[in-house]
């Protein structure tokens, strides 16, 4: 099956429930779980009241470093003629902003229950996406 088209990936993305994002660590990729609404031609995640071991996320301090950044959002199951996935290139930035936050807040309420009962306090990861890539077993 030939690559998606960006049409395609859009709609990958927004039926999938999370990526991973990759970020440029000072001795090593970084790679971390997230939920993220895609707004436009950027896509939105923010740190939420889960536990951390730290406030000082690495993601954050890798972003503030280094912008360049990757989401991948994939499908698997055992039937391999429904795999799938999408790769995100970007340039991320991150924002303490309370408007940002609350704004990307909504954004991930209209998507994930939780974050409507509790809004995530930010900070927000804004990835201006430079590029989608992606894959499928089959047509969509």
């Amino acid at each position: 099956m030939p690559p998606l088209g960006t049409r395609k990936c859009r709609l990958r993305i927004a039926a999938a429930d999370h990526g991973v994002l990759a970020t440029t660590g000072e001795t090593r990729p970084h790679l971390v779980p997230i939920v993220y609404a895609l707004d436009g031609n950027t896509l939105v995640s923010v740190v939420d009241h889960k536990p951390k071991t730290t406030p000082n996320l690495a993601r954050l301090a890798n972003l503030r470093r280094d912008p360049r950044c990757s989401v991948l959002i994939e499908h698997y199951e055992d039937d391999w003629d429904r795999l799938w996935w999408v790769r995100v290139d970007g340039v991320g930035g991150v924002s303490d902003e309370p408007a940002l936050v609350e704004a990307a807040g909504l954004l991930l309420a209209a998507r994930y229950p939780p974050y409507r009962e509790r809004p995530p306090p930010g900070p927000v990861i804004r990835i201006d996406i430079v590029r989608m890539v992606g894959w499928s077993a089959t047509p969509l």
